[in-house]
């Protein structure tokens, strides 16, 4: 599929995904109430400004977050099913919140801890994966791995010594909770800024994708290259963590459905994955609260819904 045409397609599923999720809700609203809303006017105001705005973009922001630090993340690896939670950022940072929810601490000290965990988290795989100068990035995705069954452990032993009461929180943070988002306008600013960065250095990543002899052979600065590729795919995973707790799998479907469409050059990959993890993420979320209304549901479920049959379907199709 021509990239450019590809683009300016997911530029409209994303318009109509924003739309169709304000539109959406417990208490349906006409366009003519969204759009009085969205301008402070009319009895929908509250809702559409204080509700579902916030929180749509606050999933678009998320899905958009994952999907780069996956595409990051294949560059890096060289392997176009790595994933963002492959190198235990989620881990170190369910660990961290789910102490500081477990011993009672408030939003910003769950924030807090969920940031120093999945730091710790960067800095034992780093250490251990370019130790001595190597780039040996089979020991990086190994430690990830291992990192990650433990961190996985310690989540289950928490969740065991948690009082009954708290386990629910703790539950939908693990699945994805989009309800009460906080640090919308950081985690925009880390989107924007390293997807920028990243498209501007579209031809680097193409030139690394290709294998490590290569590029170096190119003149490309190898060990820079990947950690810097590293530090920028865990910082945008933390503030998709930050923003709405643990979502996995897109980061693993958004960049390897762009590819199999036909589209590998990183300067139309970045922003294409970027747009259809954001509205992918915006699609499970109206999902996750309209469907069983008022109940809401963990967004991380109809992430996994919705994106393994796509993947299969794409698979198939390729195949």
């Amino acid at each position: 599929m021509n990239p450019r045409w590809l683009f300016i397609f997911l530029l409209f599923v994303a318009a109509l995904s924003v739309c169709g999720a304000l539109l959406s809700g417990s208490s349906p609203l006409s366009a003519g109430e969204v759009w009085l809303g969205l301008l402070g006017r009319g009895e929908a105001a509250q809702i559409v400004q204080e509700l579902r705005l916030p929180r749509v973009l606050a999933a678009f922001a998320c899905g958009g977050l994952l999907s780069l630090a996956g595409v990051l993340l294949q560059a890096l690896l060289r392997n176009p099913l790595a994933d963002p939670y492959i190198l235990g950022v989620s881990g170190g940072a369910a660990v961290g919140a789910l102490a500081a929810m477990l011993l009672g601490a408030g939003l910003l000290a769950e924030q807090g801890a969920s940031l120093a965990g999945a730091l710790l988290a960067i800095v034992v795989v780093f250490g251990l994966g370019f130790r001595h100068g190597e780039r040996n990035l089979y020991r990086l995705l190994l430690t990830g791995v291992v990192l990650s069954a433990g961190c996985g452990a310690l989540v289950s032993l928490l969740l065991t010594l948690a009082q009954a009461e708290q386990v629910k929180g703790m539950l939908f943070w693990l699945m994805g909770d989009l309800s009460q988002p906080q640090g919308l306008e950081p985690a925009w600013l880390v989107l924007l800024v390293v997807s920028v960065v990243a498209t501007l250095a579209a031809g680097g990543l193409d030139v690394l994708a290709g294998g490590r002899d290569k590029a170096a052979a190119l003149g490309l600065a190898v060990t820079r290259w990947q950690a810097a590729l590293y530090f920028a795919a865990a910082l945008l995973t933390v503030a998709a963590l930050q923003l709405g707790g643990s979502i996995g799998f897109v980061g693993l479907l958004v960049p390897h459905a762009i590819r199999l469409l036909g589209v590998s050059a990183h300067r139309w990959l970045i922003p294409c994955a970027v747009l259809l993890g954001g509205s992918f993420l915006v699609l499970a979320d109206t999902l996750a609260r309209s469907l069983w209304s008022p109940l809401q549901l963990p967004v991380g479920i109809f992430s996994a819904l919705l994106g393994v049959p796509v993947l299969l379907w794409l698979l198939g199709r390729r195949a």
